[in-house]
């Protein structure tokens, strides 16, 4: 911070008790004063939703509503035994708490600054400490890629540049001037500079915007989205339906008068229950939650972060995914490879030109990798500075006697400010040496020099000064990451568009893409890219790798392919990725990256190996694939309830079911192995249109058992057949066709979804035998003529039922491929791999 001068003296009389806040910052008594009278940056830990508000969202529904009612209706009648269908309401809404509250803890502990450390300066001399340590009137050393630790407001400071995106929304870095204010939690992206503290804690602006962020949103997720909008279709079909059904069991039990007065409208408000208990799919919201949860799990013990349970889902419908080369493709270790010089002698001081770069403490990651070849002897007196920028992408530096003169260093095309052949014989030759040594995949910095040094107005331009004479070109290697390649070739496989977005020169991006065998062409340098959304759309889809990409063109791009059409998922790790992660259906940074691009992510990869994303995209089809097969169970039940109580209430029939064998058919047909089929491995790829395959399935299935159950009912009663009878064949009728769709729905088989069905079957055996579950489920002996009438019906539903599979899947695939028409629809939007 030597060359930081003082500014701004003006505003020190602000501040209360400052012993010399300008130069030497607070002492340790003013620190100790500032602790006592609670002017720390300490937020108030209040909770992002009370447990109060968690039960009423889980607890107090309206379906729960009817859920409880019916139960406790159900205990008041002394009909414990139909009361199961609670304890499956009951694990709902405690998985929904469980899983909220987790999710409250999780959000209570977000805090938009996320800076572990700040830099101040305390009786003269600089000190890092905690970000709680920070107390009101703190002098704050700030430099490029640091976050703001608190409010402030700027005393001194050298082209200091802040980007405060991440809490205004503007995207473009803003230039802080002496008497500026700077916010806590914006990024510094350029320059350096020195600010007095003036807000802490909950008065800071990132306490007040957490406080905000703090509110409980959901990830946009067309599962849940759409298991909601068939909640909101049964709100508002079952109270007509209930008073249809009502009426009909009371009209059965021998009219309203008579059911009251003889006290059979115990029996039929079971009956209801039954039927309105039916209709709501109650383990779809809970299987959906587990699969989730269990995704989230094993994502986990592969050393992936989870942030929000339904992104899991987010990644089965990724179809293609921006990589930042630094980081992901290659390991982000940079190491000098060979140093270039031009022209047939050099100016004085170059290698100490070079070695001052490479030994500032706000030098990237670039620069530092020429502190090993070039370590500094002495320290030049520095004249003037133009600090790194990565808009620029070049950096200048004026020095005193050892290397006088102004050096200029960044990439060649830029620090020569020229795009093509430009007439100068000197910079012209440059380029094409730097050109070749790109294509090889090196990164090249230009170093370049003018005797003059730098003058005030380019210096506050932040301008490069006129001159410049190229010096020598400096190269660097980045490591490529081993398991890169196999990675990439997952993606193709999987017809996953993958787009290389970087910073650095589009030749050397190109050549590390060909490494690891993508097909790159040259690179598309960035400085070229349209500004119209649409025309960009076009060049990304024609191109896979670009260079020279700037913070905001790269959430440009993002933008641009999601207009398009396209899932995007954008992996990074440098603040200047934050923008772009923070814009795409999902963001996923590496645990090595900066605090505040992890923060903005749905997904942290907590090892930072790229070679993780293949197993992440395939966790997230597993899930949705299953989901969706199980969906298609549940609904099945939801749309053959549905029927049955309208049509059994039309003919004033009463419900033919018990709760407590609805219970039972439901836990064998659908309950426990939906539970297990969402476990199972699938790798089908994610298409559009979850509510509609399974819709389509689900209600003409659905409208076949309805079928079969009335046939069969009708029929029982034809014959005279007492209520126990029909309710028997009725059970029996329910739980082979509910199997049928379950084989269905299990295809292709394996091994495990066989042991599954035979166990199922061995199941309803069991129940249909043993005389404990018999007389639990009041089932009665049939007749010949009934057992006659369920043999001839079952089998025809089961046929019916299977043309409706056979259909499904020529028209969507199967739970576990896709239609080939969908296929090629989809592998169309991902043309240009």
């Amino acid at each position: 911070m030597d060359d930081v001068q003082g500014a701004g003296a003006g505003h020190r009389g602000e501040a209360s008790a400052i012993t010399d806040v300008h130069n030497e910052g607070l002492t340790a008594d003013e620190v100790a004063e500032r602790v006592r009278d609670g002017r720390v940056n300490v937020a108030d830990d209040a909770s992002s939703r009370s447990i109060w508000s968690i039960l009423r969202a889980n607890v107090f529904t309206l379906f729960n509503g009817i859920v409880v009612t019916g139960f406790l209706l159900l205990l008041v009648l002394g009909r414990w035994q139909d009361a199961l269908f609670g304890l499956a309401a009951i694990t709902n809404a405690a998985i929904g708490v469980v899983q909220e509250y987790r999710a409250k803890r999780s959000l209570d502990r977000l805090a938009l600054l996320h800076a572990p450390r700040a830099r101040v300066v305390r009786d003269g001399a600089e000190q890092v400490i905690a970000v709680r340590e920070v107390v009101q009137d703190d002098l704050v050393v700030l430099r490029a890629g640091d976050q703001v630790t608190a409010d402030g407001r700027v005393l001194d400071g050298v082209r200091l540049e802040v980007d405060e995106s991440l809490l205004t929304g503007e995207s473009e870095p803003i230039a802080k001037e002496v008497g500026d204010d700077v916010l806590s939690g914006s990024i510094v992206v350029g320059g350096e500079g020195r600010v007095r503290v003036t807000a802490v804690g909950d008065d800071a602006f990132a306490a007040r915007l957490t406080a905000e962020a703090k509110r409980f949103s959901l990830v946009n997720s067309e599962l849940r989205g759409s298991i909601d909008r068939i909640l909101k279709w049964i709100t508002w079909a079952i109270f007509p339906i209930m008073l249809i059904v009502v009426n009909a069991n009371m009209q059965a039990a021998g009219g309203w008068q008579h059911a009251i007065e003889t006290g059979e409208w115990r029996d039929a408000a079971v009956a209801s229950v039954a039927a309105v208990i039916a209709m709501i799919p109650l383990g779809l919201v809970l299987m959906t939650s587990i699969a989730f949860a269990v995704g989230a799990v094993k994502l986990g013990a592969r050393q992936v972060l989870v942030q929000e349970l339904p992104a899991v889902e987010g990644l089965a419908r990724v179809d293609l995914i921006c990589l930042d080369k630094t980081g992901t493709i290659t390991t982000g270790d940079v190491r000098f490879a060979g140093e270039h010089p031009l022209g047939d002698a050099q100016p004085e001081g170059w290698r100490t030109a070079l070695a001052w770069n490479g030994a500032q403490p706000d030098a990237n990651a670039t620069a530092r990798g020429l502190a090993d070849e070039y370590p500094l002897g002495h320290h030049p007196e520095v004249i003037a500075r133009i600090e790194f920028s990565s808009d620029r992408k070049w950096s200048a530096v004026a020095l005193g006697a050892g290397a006088p003169g102004t050096w200029v260093l960044g990439a060649p095309e830029f620090v020569l400010a020229v795009e093509g052949p430009s007439g100068d014989a000197a910079a012209d030759d440059t380029l094409g040496r730097a050109r070749v040594l790109a294509e090889s995949g090196l990164r090249t910095l230009l170093l370049a020099h003018v005797a003059t040094p730098l003058t005030e107005a380019e210096a506050d331009a932040a301008r490069l000064p006129a001159g410049l004479r190229p010096v020598a070109l400096v190269t660097f290697r980045e490591a490529v990451r081993d398991d890169a390649a196999e990675t990439l070739e997952y993606f193709a496989r999987e017809q996953v568009a993958v787009r290389v977005i970087s910073g650095d020169d589009p030749r050397t991006v190109a050549a590390v893409a060909r490494e690891v065998g993508l097909d790159a062409g040259d690179g598309f340098d960035a400085r070229d890219l349209p500004d119209d959304e649409g025309a960009l759309g076009e060049v990304l889809e024609a191109n896979r790798v670009f260079g020279r990409v700037t913070p905001t063109q790269k959430r440009a791009m993002v933008r641009a392919l999601k207009a398009r059409g396209h899932t995007v998922a954008m992996t990074g790790d440098g603040v200047n990725d934050a923008l772009a992660i923070k814009e795409a259906d999902l963001g996923i940074a590496m645990e090595s990256g900066s605090a505040a691009t992890k923060a903005v992510s749905r997904i942290v990869l907590l090892d930072s190996r790229f070679a993780h994303l293949p197993g992440v995209v395939a966790e997230g089809r597993r899930v949705i694939a299953n989901i969706e097969r199980v969906s298609m169970l549940f609904l099945s039940k939801t749309a053959y309830a549905i029927a049955m109580a309208v049509v059994f209430g039309i003919l004033l029939w009463p419900f033919p079911f018990l709760p407590r064998q609805l219970s039972v058919t439901d836990g064998l047909t659908i309950g426990i192995p939906a539970f297990l089929l969402a476990l199972l491995p699938n790798s089908r790829r994610y298409v559009p249109g979850f509510l509609q395959r399974s819709l389509s399935f689900a209600i003409p299935a659905g409208l076949v058992v309805a079928a079969a159950i009335t046939v069969v009912s009708g029929l029982a009663r034809a014959l005279g057949e007492p209520e126990a009878v029909v309710r028997t064949a009725c059970t029996i009728t329910l739980a082979l066709v509910g199997l049928w769709i379950l084989a269905v729905l299990s295809r292709p088989f394996t091994l495990v979804k066989a042991a599954v069905l035979a166990a199922m079957v061995a199941g309803l055996v069991l129940v249909l035998t043993v005389p404990i579950a018999v007389a639990f489920l009041e089932l009665q002996p049939l007749p010949v003529e009934v057992i006659v009438d369920i043999a001839i019906t079952v089998p025809i539903a089961c046929v019916l039922i299977e043309l409706v599979g056979v259909w499904h899947r020529r028209r969507f695939g199967t739970a576990s491929e896709i239609a080939p028409q969908e296929h090629h629809r989809v592998g169309k939007r991902a043309a240009g791999r």
